[in-house]
């Protein structure tokens, strides 16, 4: 049986390609075949490119991992290395992206104590755009307070590229609950306090404002 009637051999041979690159511009080429198949064999590999010195494949691997979505969760986390900032950075980006629950903790670590102006942005992102669908009101509940409460924390950050995130996040947070809610009322009073003051970043006032409306039009 030939690998293009095998879909397993095929991505043992992506995996074996990405193992093999003997460059940063063909672990770059293998990593976009790979995380392209979107298998859920290929997470494993996925999750260690991520530790590479590699932008470019890290990128690739993440686009991969978002893409396999739920199934690349308990593998992120797993392999997370407190040692390797960069990796435990694209692991923030990909879980962010995926909205998985079992992310939230390393959303609120990344939001709150993370270096990276970037890394906070997508963890207050990622915070308003949890799956909480399946999940019991208490628990759905307790899960969206803590979320509110990270994302009203980030909304002091010095860099306004999180604030930015978080007025995203907070929108998305909210947007599907009834505007008398107390998560969406502390919401739109976070958004007020950002969509106001003159020292505040234009482009922060204008999504703040931005966000108000569309949850006032619900």
């Amino acid at each position: 049986m030939t690998c293009s009637e095998n879909p397993a051999a095929v991505i043992e041979s992506l995996i074996r390609d990405v193992r093999e690159a003997d460059s940063a511009l063909a672990l770059l080429q293998t990593t976009r075949r790979l995380a392209a198949a979107a298998h859920p064999e290929a997470v494993p590999c996925l999750v260690e490119v991520l530790s590479f010195n590699n932008p470019g494949a890290a990128v690739a691997a993440v686009d991969g991992l978002i893409a396999i979505g739920t199934e690349a969760v308990e593998p992120l986390l797993a392999n997370l290395d407190e040692h390797n900032y960069g990796a435990r950075a694209w692991a923030v980006r990909a879980l962010a992206a995926i909205g998985d629950v079992r992310g939230l903790g390393l959303l609120e670590e990344a939001l709150g104590q993370d270096i990276g102006p970037s890394v906070r942005r997508a963890a207050a992102r990622g915070l308003g755009q949890l799956d909480l669908t399946g999940l019991g009101d208490p628990e759905a509940d307790a899960l969206r307070q803590r979320c509110l409460d990270a994302l009203e924390a980030g909304a002091a950050d010095g860099e306004w590229v999180v604030r930015y995130g978080v007025t995203v996040g907070l929108e998305r947070l909210v947007l599907p609950l009834p505007t008398t809610s107390p998560w969406s009322l502390r919401a739109a009073s976070v958004l007020a306090s950002l969509s106001g003051p003159p020292e505040e970043a234009e482009v922060v006032q204008l999504r703040a404002r931005l966000a108000l409306e569309r949850l006032q039009e619900r």
